[in-house]
């Protein structure tokens, strides 16, 4: 069974490793529960890491070799596999299988994927489960959201009234990476102690203001209702659509370019996208072929001629029917 958060914080403080970790989940939580493993690995010697990036064209070959390879600068090893898209396919599960059923001694295998459902799960978890340990990080539920902020605060030595930390909740807008940079923010700021509502407001910058970059980043993380609500913002706040619509083009454009590359990984460092963004792409291209994406480009470039006064029809209409395609690509008859 996955550890919960409790079982996990006990074995992160152990004095050993164990054979496997799979951490899986929301990309924020994996990426710190994985800094904290590997500080735990330095702590208690391993002192040599070796990442394996899984890619379109991973050989995993190398996760065998890499395991039965001799230390030349240490007695133990971690071996830190990247599994993006939590799909290690039938070779992958077949050598991940392996690596679990004998594991080499001082020799330790960290893997992180940074999408994940229940989908996911297979014969080849069950064996990491059975050889390790295997967490979960889900992002909280709208329920448990200010409880988690709270912790989060708890965590750096701060402390929030109910009030202060409804309000960061609301700036934030469900957004853990917002959440965590205003929070870090607030201990640089403020320091340790007690926050509270007023202090808040002062202190903490409004992440959930309307812009573009969120608009686009919904649209293309698929969700829909929250695109439209920050379009709505945007209409509301007077802001251009000519200038809005350059960057969806722009945007548009980089999938284009990003879905007829031969390989995605080497495009998206030529393109110099930071993990979160080129997995926000890998997503966004996944729920629909590049056909959809050349017609979503067709329709913003025809908005952009009715925002320039160029062709006639209603704009922000037209937009918000462009943001649902993009989100949703079974509604692209709207773009019709």
């Amino acid at each position: 069974m996955p550890l919960n958060h409790i079982q996990w914080q006990k074995a992160l403080a152990a004095d050993h490793l164990s054979p496997v970790y799979l951490l899986a989940g929301e990309e924020l939580l994996v990426l710190e529960a994985a800094d904290a493993l590997r500080a735990q690995a330095r702590k208690l010697g391993y002192s040599e890491r070796q990442v394996l990036d899984v890619g379109a064209h991973f050989d995993w070959d190398d996760l065998a070799r890499s395991a039965a390879g001799m230390s030349l600068f240490a007695t133990r090893r971690l071996l830190d596999l990247r599994l993006p898209t939590g799909r290690p396919g039938v070779e992958g599960a077949k050598a991940i299988t392996e690596f679990c059923r004998n594991p080499p001694p001082d020799v330790s295998l960290l893997i992180t994927a940074v999408e994940w459902s229940n989908k996911h799960e297979g014969a080849w978890t069950k064996q990491i489960d059975s050889a390790g340990s295997v967490v979960i990080f889900n992002a909280p539920r709208p329920n448990e959201w200010e409880a988690w902020i709270g912790a989060r605060l708890a965590s750096r030595g701060l402390t929030a009234t109910s009030d202060a930390v409804a309000l960061l909740a609301e700036r934030v807008e469900g957004n853990l990476l917002a959440a965590a940079q205003e929070i870090d923010k607030l201990v640089m700021l403020h320091g340790q102690g007690k926050i509270d509502a007023a202090e808040m407001e002062s202190l903490v910058a409004d992440s959930a203001r309307y812009d573009v970059f969120k608009l686009t980043d919904a649209a293309l993380g698929g969700e829909g209702a929250r695109a439209l609500r920050i379009l709505d913002g945007l209409h509301a706040e007077g802001d251009e659509l000519i200038a809005l619509m350059g960057w969806l083009v722009n945007q548009l454009q980089l999938a284009l370019r990003l879905a007829n590359a031969h390989d995605f990984g080497a495009q998206a460092r030529a393109e110099r996208l930071w993990p979160a963004r080129e997995q926000l792409f890998r997503k966004a291209l996944r729920r629909a072929p590049r056909e959809h994406w050349m017609q979503c480009l067709a329709r913003a470039a025809r908005i952009d001629r009715m925002a320039k006064g160029r062709e006639g029809g209603d704009a922000w209409l037209e937009t918000q029917r462009l943001i649902a395609a993009m989100a949703e690509p079974r509604a692209a008859q709207a773009l019709i």
